[in-house]
């Protein structure tokens, strides 16, 4: 009977939101119970938007509370971890009650704030730019690095797309996972290969391309890296991670994941990152176990 309860007490929220939000209303998968919400400031067009996955246990609202996931590319690490501390609380504080407009409306107040703060900067930033009349000196050095970022960070230069690998593709429950790897040896290049990929209908389709690169310059003996997370939350930092203990250089991986219609939890990770690992293992970046053990044995059928 209380399962019933919430039955009913789910299909009367679904109807009010889906009321209250109209188009920003999304069903991700009924049977599931799993829905999508897209939140953005007033401005047009927005400069800020979050996307809130929610998930409804059978036993939703009467004794627990919706599973949820922010999906937020710009979103800062802290700013994250906030915003979910914050919807946990309304969560905690509200037992017994349904909460989904609740947690809309407190992502609402965070964009609108973000959105002020974002307005802020860029007119200080505008104002600062303006007032700048002199040049500073800059020593030979500086000026080096500062072309040297220059001619990194121009989109209008046209590089060669390197030829693209793609691997397997991984499934579990109903959610796709596939690596992509190129060479690269400059930012031009990783733009132009994630580019080449986005040509690519079903690459452009997918939930999330999430992108690490690493190239080594050598003249400073240092590494240029950068990743990217586009909505899934800290998967560009573990995947750029990965690539460091691997001690990989010059090359750029992005891992396409086609969402299913079922969280994985933790589990989206470790495919990630097996996604990752296939492809560089499929073009010779990570040896292959079975030539580890024959390079072992063969060592040790030397030192005999």
């Amino acid at each position: 009977m209380d399962m019933d309860d919430c039955l009913t007490r789910q299909i009367d929220e679904i109807e009010a939101l889906s009321a209250i939000y109209g188009e920003e209303w999304c069903v991700v998968d009924e049977g599931n119970r799993i829905y999508c919400i897209a939140i953005s400031d007033e401005k047009k067009p927005p400069a800020c938007q979050v996307c809130l996955q929610v998930l409804f246990p059978e036993n939703y609202p009467n004794t627990s509370s919706p599973l949820f996931q922010v999906n937020a590319s710009w979103l800062k690490e802290e700013e994250r971890g906030q915003v979910e501390e914050d919807l946990n609380q309304i969560c905690k504080d509200n037992i017994g009650e349904s909460v989904i407009y609740l947690m809309v409306e407190k992502l609402r107040e965070f964009i609108e704030k973000k959105s002020e703060q974002i307005q802020s900067e860029d007119t200080t930033e505008s104002a600062k730019e303006l007032g700048e009349e002199e040049e500073e000196e800059v020593t030979e050095t500086e000026t080096e690095d500062a072309v040297q970022y220059q001619i990194d960070s121009n989109d209008d230069v046209e590089a060669e797309v390197p030829e693209i690998h793609h691997a397997e593709p991984l499934t579990d429950r109903r959610s796709t996972f596939q690596g992509h790897l190129a060479k690269v040896t400059n930012v031009q290049q990783v733009k132009a290969v994630l580019s080449e990929l986005l040509q690519n209908r079903k690459i452009a389709n997918a939930t999330h391309n999430i992108l690490a690169y690493r190239i080594y310059c050598e003249n400073r003996n240092t590494f240029r890296e950068d990743c990217d997370d586009d909505g899934e939350t800290a998967a560009g930092g573990r995947l750029l991670h990965l690539l460091q203990i691997l001690d990989v250089r010059n090359v750029m991986v992005v891992v396409s994941r086609w969402y299913g219609g079922i969280l994985l939890g933790p589990d989206r990770f470790k495919h990630i990152n097996n996604a990752a690992r296939n492809v560089l293992q499929d073009n010779g970046y990570i040896e292959k176990k079975d030539e580890k053990t024959k390079t072992k044995h063969t060592k040790h059928k030397k030192t005999r």
